[in-house]
């Protein structure tokens, strides 16, 4: 297998992996002279060590625009250093155990803001006055205005209104959790369209390179094609 040695690290690499530094990015660069002064445009790297810098790069612009790396930076640094999707990480987060507390406010708010519960409790009503006024002659245990009922309906207010508030509550949170996964996926996504674009020109300025390298060799064998019928013609 063909190698070369690369004009940092002096390791050796396959060939596939040649990067000159003519098709890396200003910025990252910028980034390698600080460490290696001596490279220049002319030298060379593996893909390996431009993918560390690409990341010491990304780390760097980070830090400058938003000071301390947050939780979900680093997730999506990790991602794109250990070649994994970052759906991964944001599917484990996802599964947590609800408490008891958590399952009976969503049961609560799922069933108040339905039309089954307006339609049962308004049924509901609707034979408590009914009962009250006409079968027990306005003499039973709830005669009108019924106070018992007020005082039922409020007592209800009073514990319904918490317990949806606690799952609504819930349900922001899991608003910005979705928010910040939103994010996440975003920032991955545009950073490795940035990478993509720069293995493209990589690959354009490698094959304009290779189709140089022919283009020389094939003018070489015309001018030893001319030389030779030269000498041909020479000798007739």
């Amino acid at each position: 297998m063909e190698t070369f040695h690369s004009d940092l690290s002096k390791k050796e690499f396959p060939i596939s992996d040649k990067i000159s530094g003519k098709s890396v990015n200003q910025s990252i660069f910028s980034l390698i002279q600080k460490d290696y002064p001596q490279f220049t445009t002319e030298n060379y790297l593996s893909v390996s060590e431009l993918n560390d810098y690409r990341k010491k790069y990304i780390e760097s612009f980070f830090s400058k625009k938003m000071g301390k790396l947050t939780a979900q930076e680093k997730i999506v640094l990790e991602s794109l250093e250990n070649k994994t999707t970052i759906t991964d990480k944001l599917d484990s987060n996802d599964k947590q155990a609800l408490t008891v507390g958590q399952r009976i406010a969503d049961h609560v708010a799922t069933f108040g803001g339905s039309w089954t519960f307006i339609i049962s409790f308004g049924m509901f009503l609707l034979i408590w006055i009914l009962v009250n006024i006409y079968w027990l002659a306005n003499k039973g245990f709830d005669p009108y205005p019924f106070i018992l009922l007020n005082l039922i309906l409020s007592t209800l207010a009073a514990i319904q209104a918490p317990v949806i508030m606690m799952s609504q509550n819930r349900q922001e949170d899991k608003d910005r959790e979705r928010a910040k996964k939103d994010y996440m996926v975003n920032l991955k996504a545009e950073l490795e369209i940035k990478i993509l674009h720069e293995k493209v020109d990589h690959l354009i300025i490698h094959e304009q390179q290779e189709s140089v390298e022919i283009h020389k060799v094939q003018v070489k064998m015309l001018n030893d094609i001319l030389k030779r019928i030269t000498q041909l013609e020479e000798r007739k």
